[in-house]
């Protein structure tokens, strides 16, 4: 049980299928923050920025594993997600192309949301 909550927990997904383990923890932990009521702001950056595109997730498969799909549809539902700008960019990913509700930021918005008043911020 969490007993003391931040006020904004920013969970940082660098990973995709290149290092599923890894992509599925950043998925699982920022969406049972958003279940347990904590204020979440998940950034998409290096492979996982492929996520923000539609169908990407469900290509996804670790067993044993919550869908990717549902849980990035619940981090569009109660939380917020970013985008990384040069990640986007890289990848030639357009705002046109993004599933909705998935925003494009760069560094300065990720810095301002990790140095805001009683935020925590993990990168996986």
């Amino acid at each position: 049980m969490l007993t003391r909550m931040a006020r904004l927990l920013v969970v940082k997904a660098t990973s995709g299928a290149d290092a599923p383990e890894r992509t599925s923890q950043a998925f699982t932990v920022a969406s049972t923050a958003v279940a347990a009521g904590v204020e979440v702001s998940f950034w998409l950056t290096g492979e996982s920025a492929w996520f923000a595109l539609p169908g990407r997730a469900a290509q996804f498969e670790l067993p044993h594993a919550a869908p990717l799909p549902d849980l990035l549809e619940m981090l569009l539902s109660s939380g917020r997600v970013t985008l990384c700008t040069q990640c986007a960019a890289r990848r030639a990913i357009t705002e046109d192309d993004v599933l909705p509700g998935i925003r494009i930021a760069g560094a300065a918005v990720f810095v301002e949301e990790i140095m805001s008043d009683g935020a925590q911020a993990l990168v996986y």
